[in-house]
């Protein structure tokens, strides 16, 4: 009897060891999945904070998170070291927010700074222009901004040939970068030339207006619904003011581009101003009375009836 129970002890001491090898086996291995990624999810490097155009990748400014492998998007790296190899550089060549994938398209590969060739759209190019302190709208312009670019030259029709008119040369057109700065943060910062991103056409036009006169930029929305239909030349004849606003006067006019004396712009103003009379209130209209004719007999009267809601 004793035997037996001895027997019996040893046996579950080793199946309870080896229940406990199992299960510890089992926790172990599902820690370290859950510890490296979950089922069905994969890491990959994300910003660990917004990242500027131009910005150096450094290990201090990348994490890595679990991201479903199912909308895994290409390009993404999975290690640091796939991400930054020995002796390579890389910069941002677009901004990336907090927590973004880092994708190849967004960063620069082995080199020293972004690549402006990488951020232009296909069949586009990219010009620099001069400008200063005045033509570059006080500093406020940033890559990525969107501006009309205007050229101040030398009238060539016979009427103002001593005079300097001034066209919209260009609408909408994007900042790709403001001198060799790539980042910024927010504040005016002068500069002396401007790269934009131009189609070959205006590239062109661009190039043949520097030599022609001088090209000033002026900050705008986004959007070829913010452009003007139809652009006029500005000469000097425009240089005054008018009540009508910038419209010009019809063909044929007397004096158009006479200022009008003191009396006679008071009275354009007073007529302008002057509020409207208040329209008339009409008559009330007077309904005659219905009546109606009784006959008995040989007799007819007479009765008005009606009225009683009035």
């Amino acid at each position: 009897m004793r035997r037996q129970t001895l027997i019996a002890l040893g046996v579950a001491v080793i199946l309870g060891l080896i229940a406990v090898f199992l299960a510890n086996t089992y926790l172990t291995g599902r820690e370290r999945q859950m510890s490296s990624s979950p089922e069905g999810m994969v890491r990959v490097a994300v910003a660990a904070l917004p990242l500027g155009y131009g910005t150096d990748i450094t290990p201090d400014k990348v994490r890595f998170v679990n991201y479903p492998e199912a909308s895994l998007p290409p390009g993404t790296y999975k290690t640091l070291d796939e991400l930054l190899p020995q002796g390579q550089r890389r910069v941002v060549l677009r901004p990336i927010q907090v927590n973004q994938p880092l994708l190849a398209a967004d960063l620069s590969g082995s080199g020293q700074n972004a690549s402006i060739a990488a951020l232009l759209p296909d069949g586009m190019r990219a010009a620099t222009v001069r400008i200063n302190d005045v033509s570059g709208v006080a500093g406020f312009v940033k890559p990525n901004d969107t501006v009309d670019v205007l050229i101040t030259r030398q009238a060539i029709n016979a009427d103002n040939n001593n005079g300097q008119v001034t066209d919209v040369l260009l609408q909408n057109i994007r900042v790709i970068a403001m001198d060799q700065a790539a980042a910024s943060d927010g504040q005016p910062v002068v500069s002396r030339t401007a790269t934009l991103e131009l189609t070959p056409v205006d590239a062109q036009k661009v190039a043949l207006g520097q030599q022609l006169g001088q090209l000033s930029l002026v900050l705008r929305k986004p959007g070829e619904e913010q452009n003007i239909p139809n652009v006029e030349t500005v000469s000097l004849d425009d240089l005054r003011y008018s009540y009508y606003g910038s419209q010009r006067p019809p063909a044929g006019a007397q004096n158009s581009t006479a200022v009008p004396p003191p009396a006679v712009r008071q009275a354009r103003v007073a007529r302008l101003t002057r509020p409207r009379p208040a329209a008339p209130r009409p008559a009330p209209v007077v309904r005659p009375p219905s009546t109606v004719d009784v006959t008995r007999g040989t007799t007819t009267s007479t009765y008005e009836v009606g009225g009683y809601g009035l």
